[in-house]
């Protein structure tokens, strides 16, 4: 068996740039673009990236430091995507197109910079490598750098629930980045050099279960790997994501949680990348639901709509416009009535965090909560 191989034809978007030329004159996903709605700026909304993109391959313009500047505005969140009644790959498309603009020299040159730190980390946080798998087990967990790095507490709460129904997972990816980060900012053969060492250590470790923290993860393994990089987790392997796990746990019976004794105006923030794994959205209001006895508060930008946080390529290259992502998820908050915001995503935790006091709000993290009140 081979983990690290390269996907079916069917697997890999070929020439997946062209999708421009579809996505130019289509307004169809532009309300639902968080970068679009913050700036109000026509040529940073999907539309508006692909006209960008079509009109310098037709040779109607030139890549100039003021369009590439917008290029990289993207945030590469999927929302466009999964507003789209055809599914066209944009994001893809508009990364494929960063890496034209790389290949020529042209990008800005924090991307050359993460180039090297990723090439030599693994990860963008820390100056550390990645913490190699030892074990072999049924299952293992994917942690990350965000996890390890980051929010280790986080880690350390899904563990508990973990062990607590049975599981005792082998834990990769320790320090490691998915690769997400290279292929959104136009470096896929970086990107494709931390998904082989994913991948690898994958079956090194014999799992014949995955287990992912946050939707972001799960999108890398399961759709930008084969999509992006040609590259698929053996098809023996199951990837789990752990909040939809123990939310089907709980609902048969298998796993209980002690109530909130004083339950606070609590809101639910979707994390990045939700709105990549639409199924998953039910599981962890479902959870918090049992805890609190009611539903949780909602933000208006939730779900199929939900706007990222700040925890994107664009914390490297726009970070100005990372922080009014995050910004934006507190402000949603607020008006909702919410002093305490709960969300699972380490880099999305991170992130809420950073701005948090600004907007008099608490952060908690859901593995956390729920570790505390576990019933074992």
């Amino acid at each position: 068996m081979t983990m690290a191989t390269k996907a079916e034809p069917t697997g890999k978007l070929e020439n997946v740039i062209d999708v421009t030329e579809l996505c130019r004159h289509s307004l169809m996903c532009r309300h639902v673009c968080p970068v679009g709605n913050l700036t109000h700026m026509e040529t940073l909304t999907p539309h508006g990236w692909a006209q960008l993109v079509a009109l310098e391959r037709r040779g109607l313009s030139e890549w100039t430091a003021e369009s590439v500047d917008a290029l990289y505005k993207c945030a590469d969140c999927g929302n466009c995507r999964s507003h789209c009644t055809y599914s066209n790959p944009l994001p893809e498309g508009i990364a494929a197109a960063r890496a034209v603009v790389v290949e020529r020299g042209l990008a800005p040159a924090i991307v050359y910079e993460m180039a090297e730190i990723l090439g030599k980390w693994e990860n963008p946080y820390q100056p550390r490598s990645p913490e190699r798998a030892q074990e072999t087990g049924e299952a293992a967990l994917f942690v990350g750098d965000e996890a390890h790095l980051l929010e280790p507490q986080l880690l350390d709460a899904a563990l508990r629930l973990l062990r607590a129904v049975g599981v005792e997972p082998v834990l990769i990816g320790r320090g490691r980045n998915t690769g997400f980060l290279a292929s959104s900012m136009g470096l896929p053969a970086v990107a494709e050099d931390l998904a082989l060492a994913n991948l690898a250590e994958v079956e090194a470790s014999g799992a014949r279960r995955l287990f992912v923290l946050s939707p972001g993860d799960y999108f890398a393994f399961t759709q930008m790997y084969p999509e992006r990089l040609g590259l698929r987790v053996d098809e023996s392997v199951e990837i789990v994501e752990v909040i939809p796990f123990l939310a089907d746990l709980l609902a048969e019976g298998r796993l209980r949680f002690r109530p909130l004794e004083t339950p606070q105006e609590l809101a639910y923030v979707d994390p990045t990348h939700s709105v990549r794994v639409e199924r998953r959205f039910p599981a962890p209001r479902r959870i918090l639901e049992s805890i609190l006895g009611r539903p949780a508060g909602e933000l208006f930008w939730r779900e199929g709509r939900a706007y990222p946080c700040g925890d994107l390529a664009l914390q490297f290259t726009q970070p100005q416009l990372a922080d009014a992502l995050t910004q934006a998820r507190l402000l949603d908050a607020s008006r909702a009535g919410a002093r305490l915001v709960v969300t699972e995503g380490a880099g999305s935790l991170a992130h809420l965090r950073k701005h948090a006091g600004a907007h008099e709000m608490e952060v908690q993290g859901l593995y956390t909560l729920l570790a505390d009140r576990i019933v074992t």
